[in-house]
């Protein structure tokens, strides 16, 4: 199935298509890679890795990167680089949170990118930080493209790295709410 994910665009539209959200009903998971494909169901860490481990089978370092937000979810990213530019992959309902092309020069540039499409259902915009990169070559001990077991190890150290805060105080105090246009239009495709 890996071998049919041979563009970061494949793989992105694979996580669209054919995964569904995991609202984890019987409780978290941190699924591996191989767990994602077997259930063909994945939350937002859980597709990360999947497109870390995609992406790592094309040659690419297995990098993941945390959003970090205020009133809201983290969000995690698989990202990549192209001719030195920096790209995304990523498993979210809403549609302003997933692939970004590799046309960022900088992880700043990337992560901001996001930040008129993240926001909580209040309309506040929430993004607050993104993390440095994450290498997970350090988990390969754990087995983490394979592993039966939850992988929490990995989403518990994503909260310890250094995060680079993208906006002022009173940056903060002068946020607008997202504009109820955008809302509906980053809920198209929603699977409740």
């Amino acid at each position: 199935m890996l071998g049919r994910l041979s563009t970061p665009e494949k793989i992105q539209r694979f996580l669209d298509e054919e995964v569904a959200y995991n609202k984890e009903p019987d409780g978290p998971t941190c699924r591996s890679p191989r767990r994602v494909l077997r259930d063909l169901t994945g939350h937002c860490m859980e597709g990360a890795l999947f497109g870390a481990a995609a992406l790592r089978r094309l040659g690419h370092p297995p990098l993941l990167v945390d959003l970090e937000a205020v009133r809201d979810d983290d969000h995690v990213l698989a990202v990549f680089r192209e001719r030195g530019h920096w790209g995304a992959i990523a498993k979210s309902n809403y549609s302003g949170l997933r692939f970004r092309e590799p046309v960022y020069r900088t992880l700043r540039e990337l992560a901001m990118s996001y930040f008129e499409h993240y926001y909580n259902p209040a309309g506040e915009k929430t993004l607050r930080a993104y993390s440095r990169t994450v290498d997970l070559a350090r988990f390969d001990h754990l087995e983490w493209m394979t592993s039966e077991e939850d992988l929490w190890p990995v989403a518990e150290h994503l909260g310890t790295v250094r995060h680079y805060r993208i906006l002022t105080p009173s940056m903060e105090r002068g946020l607008r709410r997202v504009d109820p246009r955008l809302m509906a239009a980053g809920r198209v495709g929603l699977r409740e």
